[in-house]
């Protein structure tokens, strides 16, 4: 009966004020066996722990009235450490997550989410009792808002580095980012340095790729009056400048072969010597490295030493370029355009639908950074308010009539790669295309449907014109073709 309450079951609260999400959320948890209260706010919450043993986990959104989600997360790990916590929020941006792990919360679950995913992330926590959670680490206070560019973006690829980012920033681990040129590394090494306890601590940059080899060691670890031809005074380095905070080595692949010797010692030891000097000096510093770079492929070719890349590659993080998340490329757009029209003191200009398509349509070779300078270049150079196909021709530097990129915005380039695909292997006297075929377009569908709708399945079989279980069915189906 559905009145009958399992008293062995595990408890779970569910704080959200708003009440459709508090009741599917709460329904979904019952069917799958726990003991399940929800509570309009924090307030509701902490009158009833007053009066009832902690539940085995709690999922609270994040922007309620009253105490936010965060609020009550440390008043929840101050009165309760082990309490497992699953913070839930629309804002998926690095401020939110990193809050969120920095209060101890076990998880950060993005809305709008898929019910199978967080009863899944409720069975991922509560099932290991003998895992313990780590106490909240104690940070300095939050810095103001600053002018800094931030990561902007809300695809897949983009929350999940935004909650690798939020966890990475409370570790005190070296961390090595990858991606092409302009997706932004830099400004992770920002993030992760602005959310962690070294906050207060100076962030120094240093791009190795565009410093002269025989002035690159002067610049990381300095040098002394004398040290060399034109050493006049004293000069201090970047590790001794970053000493409590970060160091951000761009562009660590270019670093030469006996810089990369020293450079190991530092990591290993946290000490090192000027240039030129005697005196052993030590240093606390958080090292992150960022490469456009196949490192692996470096190691291989003798160009970089390999135990050197196991200093630096703790944890790596992956920027995904900008063609990999077109999605992003309006919100991205309209930051940028913003901006500028602060800068240029004038009213912000709006991008048509067309001109919108053909930014997303572009391939975006240099990444982020060339949207940035295509809007400012349209935002400075677009006669009129809105922003047409022409502007954004003219910014790309391209005529008006040449071709697009689009890797899938042809819709009938894909039938013609097909039917030349299907004679090629009938000619071949292959048998079974129709099936292969199928299976093959029911598989891209379903990933591009799943990726648009953020993973969650009902909306997806919905956008397709399908039934979630044949849906479920066709997902699992590939899988096993595919494993």
């Amino acid at each position: 009966m559905a009145d009958q309450v399992d008293t062995t079951a595990q408890r779970v609260w569910v704080v959200d004020d708003d009440r459709a999400v508090r009741f599917v959320l709460c329904t979904a948890l019952r069917e799958a066996g726990y003991r399940v209260e929800g509570f309009d706010g924090a307030a509701a919450a902490l009158a009833m722990l007053a009066e009832q043993p902690p539940p085995d986990l709690l999922f609270t959104d994040v922007r309620m009235p009253g105490d936010d989600g965060l609020v009550l997360l440390d008043k929840l790990k101050a009165a309760h450490p082990q309490l497992p916590v699953i913070v839930m929020s629309a804002y998926t941006d690095v401020a939110s997550t990193a809050g969120a792990f920095r209060g101890g919360a076990q998880e950060f679950l993005s809305k709008p989410f898929d019910l199978d995913d967080a009863v899944a992330l409720a069975q991922r926590v509560l099932p290991a009792p003998d895992v313990t959670l780590a106490e909240p680490s104690e940070t300095a206070s939050t810095t103001p808002p600053d002018q800094r560019p931030q990561l902007v973006g809300d695809t897949p690829a983009m929350r999940a580095l935004f909650r690798a980012i939020g966890r990475l920033a409370q570790a005190p681990l070296s961390v090595l980012i990858n991606g092409e040129t302009g997706t932004g590394k830099e400004l992770v090494a920002h993030a992760l340095h602005h959310e962690s306890p070294r906050v207060q601590g100076p962030f120094v940059a240093l791009n190795t790729a565009a410093i002269p080899s025989e002035l690159l060691e002067s610049e990381l670890f300095g040098h002394e009056a004398g040290a060399f031809t034109g050493a006049q005074r004293r000069h201090i380095g970047r590790f001794e400048q970053a000493n409590g905070g970060t160091l951000f080595l761009d562009e660590i692949g270019d670093m030469p072969l006996p810089l990369q010797t020293r450079l190991l010692r530092v990591l290993a030891e946290g000490e090192f010597f000027r240039v030129g000097g005697r005196e052993l000096i030590r240093v606390d510093v958080r090292v992150i490295a960022a490469t456009h770079q196949d490192l692996e492929t470096l190691v291989a070719q003798g160009r970089f030493r390999a135990d050197l890349l196991h200093r630096l590659d703790v944890v790596r993080l992956r920027l995904p370029p900008l063609r990999e998340r077109r999605d992003d490329v309006a919100q991205l757009a309209e930051t940028f355009l913003v901006a500028a029209a602060h800068k240029l003191d004038t009213p912000p200009k709006r991008l048509t639908a067309a001109a919108l398509q053909a930014l997303r349509e572009h391939d975006w070779p240099g990444n982020v950074r060339e949207l940035e300078n295509v809007c400012w270049r349209m935002a400075a150079l677009a006669a009129a308010d809105s922003i047409g196909v022409a502007d954004v021709d003219s910014a790309l530097h391209r005529g008006a009539g040449a071709p697009r990129s689009r890797s899938a915005g042809d819709p009938g380039q894909w039938e013609t790669l097909l039917s030349a695909w299907a004679r090629q292997r009938l000619a071949e006297g292959a048998e079974g295309l129709h099936a292969q075929v199928r299976d093959r377009v029911d598989q891209a569908l379903l990933e591009a449907a799943l990726q648009i709708t953020h993973g969650r399945r009902a909306e997806a079989a919905a956008r397709l014109g399908m039934g979630r279980n044949t849906l479920t069915r066709k997902l699992g189906a590939g899988r096993r073709r595919g494993g």
